[in-house]
């Protein structure tokens, strides 16, 4: 069938990389749909931008009310913090609203695919669908996307995978689509300002709760108003002198307490991570691989150890700030090219 006859919705936000995506997938020939998403009160003015793009754009543009799903990640950000650990929500966001109920919205619209402006690629090995890092490796985006679920890889298109930053901008200015100037979000996208101490703490008041800050023989260093407000390797706002940099290596949410500790006691060689994602085949034994422990980072080299529905990972060399509530992916060379093998939340650091 040509991709004449092949439709595809498309998340489209209004910003330059959704409106690109489109526009690369008009040209090659896709019926398109745009779906913008109402996530909260905070992001329904950008509406009018989204519809103005798809005027532009020559295509229908669809418009979802999907507050109610982000509530449940709202709920899940909360929840995270109250346990002490640190959360992503923007990868709870993409296995459930946008690889999920809006997935749902284009099989029932008549779609054979559903795209974003994700920087990343998927490409068929061996006849299945693998999710693969982005041609400029600067932008990919390969790290948040590897908890969708298997078998919806063969219907996502993400045409910006090849592309970078500035090559989609200058296809925004060739095609006058009217985003190319528009400045690049790094907020979550229901954190208004990207203030979530703020947001926390307005709907959750009692996790403003003071608390001993202490290092790791338990020596009382200062005190903290809430856990929230730290980070597993955070050394800046610490509020503690000592003469050397210390950095957060633990937070204690049945006690109430951030540890503190030089930076050889936030660099460990092992995680345990469960509820993996696999992108391939199960692997029964252990493989090598390259495993990110958060969105920038490069990746370092490791042996993964699949276990039940979980792994336990050792890296070659101790790595820095091992965060549980972050996600550990996990790559594998092939084709020349860094393929997702899978992704688990991670629950624990080792040394």
């Amino acid at each position: 069938m040509s991709t004449a006859k092949r439709k595809v919705v498309v998340a489209l936000s209004g910003g330059l990389d959704s409106s690109v995506a489109t526009a690369l997938l008009l040209e090659a020939g896709y019926d398109c749909q745009g779906a913008f998403m109402i996530t909260s009160e905070q992001n329904r003015h950008v509406q009018a931008e989204a519809e103005q793009v798809a005027q532009r754009l020559g295509i229908e543009l669809a418009v979802l009310d999907l507050r109610e799903e982000f509530r449940q990640i709202l709920d899940y950000f909360f929840n995270e913090y109250q346990r002490g650990r640190t959360p992503n929500p923007c990868i709870v966001c993409n296995r459930t609203v946008k690889f999920g109920r809006l997935w749902d919205f284009a099989r029932g619209a008549g779609a054979q695919y559903l795209a974003t402006g994700h920087y990343a690629r998927i490409r068929s090995c061996n006849g299945h669908p693998g999710l693969f890092q982005a041609a400029h490796l600067p932008k990919d985006q390969s790290y948040v996307l590897s908890m969708i679920e298997r078998d919806v890889l063969d219907h996502i298109r993400l045409p910006l995978g090849e592309y970078s930053k500035d090559q989609a901008r200058a296809i925004a200015t060739k095609l006058g689509l009217g985003t190319e100037t528009k400045a690049e979000s790094q907020e979550i996208c229901f954190i208004p300002d990207d203030d979530y101490v703020a947001v926390l703490e307005q709907h959750h008041p009692e996790l403003v709760r003071e608390g001993p800050i202490v290092d790791a023989t338990g020596k009382t260093l200062g005190t903290h108003e809430g856990i929230h407000r730290y980070t597993i390797g955070q050394r800046r706002g610490l509020r503690v002198a000592m003469g050397k940099p210390y950095y957060v290596t633990a937070l204690d949410a049945t006690r109430n307490t951030v540890v503190l500790g030089p930076k050889d006691e936030v660099m460990h060689r092992r995680l345990q991570a469960t509820d993996v994602n696999w992108l391939i085949d199960r692997p029964d034994d252990a493989f090598r691989a390259t495993v990110k422990i958060r969105y920038n980072d490069r990746g370092k080299p490791a042996t993964v150890y699949p276990e039940n529905d979980g792994m336990r990972v050792e890296f070659d060399e101790p790595n820095m700030a091992i965060t549980p509530g972050q996600l550990a992916v996990f790559y594998v060379e092939q084709d020349a090219l860094h393929r997702v093998a899978g992704a688990g939340w991670i629950a624990k650091a080792e040394d």
